[in-house]
């Protein structure tokens, strides 16, 4: 059995929190790409969670050309120890433009695969999934032949709200879990419960509107492997296709500390295994992130 830590900014008596290794040093970004990219996310007045949650592979990724959108805002309505997107209370403000707006960044940028996630909105009865319906079908609508993946939230477990979300068919349905079931009370908003984002990936996977669901762990709180394991299992009973794993960055002193730095060597014994499990794609490296390489699960 695991033991026990106390997930706070002053390690228990006998921990040292570890120090990054080389092999997390990412470039800065620069390049004409990316130039181009910031750019004209900016002009459209769109978010992007590359920046929000300061992506390490903000870099590789606006230098290939491709970017994760943000919808609904910059604000969420919760406050998970992890995120670096700020909390607060977006008082039901809705941008019904946005979705033309995200199409037309898709058309301009020439991109063929987008991952559009968002902030949870616990301020508006849908928990915003009209916006996410109407931003996926002005995609497919304007880039035909256009994939959307979407990494969405829980919707406090309506089903009716994820419904209409997967009305719009995207080409995968994302739902983090984020961390083990453990620490998972520590680790994610208190909203947010280990059991209800996996009945809506399992309610995702019964619908045949989505073709792939996937979720992601971050690593490096102090999960043990059995952990890991059991979070797979459970992952693939839920019907998931996807899994992928990253190493947790601590965003700021104010967030949760990183406990442990998993070697390179260790997330590839960790791919493998599971990789063994079944899973359609596995993504597993230090600097994984759920949207990291998404569209390779077309060519897998």
């Amino acid at each position: 059995m695991a033991t026990e830590i106390d997930l706070t900014g002053t390690p228990p008596e006998g921990v040292r929190y570890a120090r990054k290794p080389d092999w997390l040093r990412v470039s800065l970004p620069h390049g004409d790409d990316y130039e181009r990219v910031k750019a004209k996310v900016s002009g459209l007045t769109l978010n992007t969670v590359c920046k929000e949650a300061a992506c390490p592979n903000l870099a590789e990724c606006w230098g290939a050309g491709t970017a994760t959108i943000m919808i609904l805002g910059d604000t969420c309505t919760r406050g998970c120890r992890f995120c670096n997107v700020k909390t607060g209370n977006p008082r039901g403000i809705v941008d019904w433009l946005e979705p033309t707006r995200v199409a037309d960044a898709v058309a301009d940028l020439g991109w063929k695969y987008l991952v559009l996630t968002a902030v949870d909105r616990d301020d508006l009865a849908d928990g915003g999934a009209l916006i996410f319906a109407n931003t996926v079908r002005a995609i497919h609508e304007r880039v035909p032949g256009s994939r959307v993946e979407i990494l969405s939230g829980d919707y406090r477990g309506e089903l009716t709200a994820l419904e209409i979300v997967l009305d719009a068919r995207p080409d995968v349905f994302a739902h983090n879990l984020e961390t083990v079931r453990r620490l998972t009370p520590h680790v994610r908003d208190k909203r947010a419960t280990y059991d209800r984002s996996l009945a809506i990936l399992r309610h995702a996977k019964d619908r045949s509107s989505c073709r792939y669901t996937k979720t992601s762990l971050m690593l490096g709180l102090g999960e043990s492997v059995e952990e890991v394991e059991a979070t797979m299992e459970d992952a693939r009973a839920a019907g998931v296709d996807i899994f992928t794993m990253g190493q947790y960055l601590q965003p700021s002193k104010k967030h949760l500390p990183v406990l442990e730095f998993i070697t390179p060597q260790r997330f590839a014994e960790l791919g493998a295994l599971a990789r063994s499990k079944g899973f359609h794609q596995v993504v597993s490296s230090p600097l994984s992130r759920s949207s990291y390489h998404a569209e390779q699960a077309f060519s897998a």
